[in-house]
């Protein structure tokens, strides 16, 4: 399939759907062969790509978004940063910080805890291990395999109380951490989520977690 069979219709929507330059989707629709849906993962793996370069700069720039779940009993601050005031204020940055805040409190089976896994206790891992360690010799596994499980299980721990692993609750098939890596690609700054405060009515007090990438 050549070039002339790309409408432009399919052009707008992927942009549409994807934020990425006019000429960037035409070339990865040609690439897909006009398949969309491989035209997305293209202009994905290249905005990754693009996005980890960016990690390593400066964020120091951004905003507090805020989130009141519909009831009133669960409310979320979050501070993400971004490398300029200039993109602080676009409404694509806005909609990102809002839709982050919406995930913390909505998120499930579990709330996050930290932002990364770099930010889980060393203790709070050893402990986990030992859980699954002892789990798994319960269950007559063989001593070798005991650790590769444990280290298995502890993927399971991050996915559920790291925000950057996490599932995004409009999209599971994106964790948390690519969708930012997405928005990175887009936007075209480093952005990092330095920390959040998930309040829920009765609790003993906000559970106020930071962190810095």
């Amino acid at each position: 399939t050549g070039l002339m069979s790309i409408s432009a219709e399919m052009v707008r929507t992927l942009r549409e759907e994807t934020g990425a330059g006019m000429m960037d989707c035409k070339n990865a629709l040609v690439e897909a062969k006009g398949d969309a849906e491989a035209a997305r993962e293209i202009l994905r793996k290249k905005g990754l790509a693009a996005a980890a370069k960016k990690a390593s700069r400066t964020a120091s720039e951004g905003v507090v978004g805020s989130y009141i779940h519909p009831g009133a009993k669960i409310g979320v601050l979050i501070e993400v940063n971004c490398e300029t005031d200039f993109v602080a204020k676009t409404p694509d940055f806005h909609a990102l910080v809002k839709d982050l805040a919406m995930h913390v409190a909505a998120a499930s089976p579990a709330a996050p805890v930290y932002v990364t896994k770099d930010e889980v206790p060393a203790e709070a891992l050893e402990k986990e291990k030992e859980i699954y360690r002892a789990q798994a010799l319960d269950q007559g596994k063989p001593e070798k395999v005991v650790e590769r499980i444990a280290e298995g299980k502890l993927k399971e721990y991050y996915q559920t109380f790291c925000l950057l692993e996490q599932p995004f609750v409009k999209d599971p098939k994106l964790t948390v951490g690519q969708l930012i890596q997405e928005k990175i690609a887009v936007i075209k700054e480093n952005i990092v989520v330095r920390r959040f405060a998930r309040f829920r009515v009765g609790e003993g007090g906000g559970e106020a977690e930071s962190g810095a990438e």
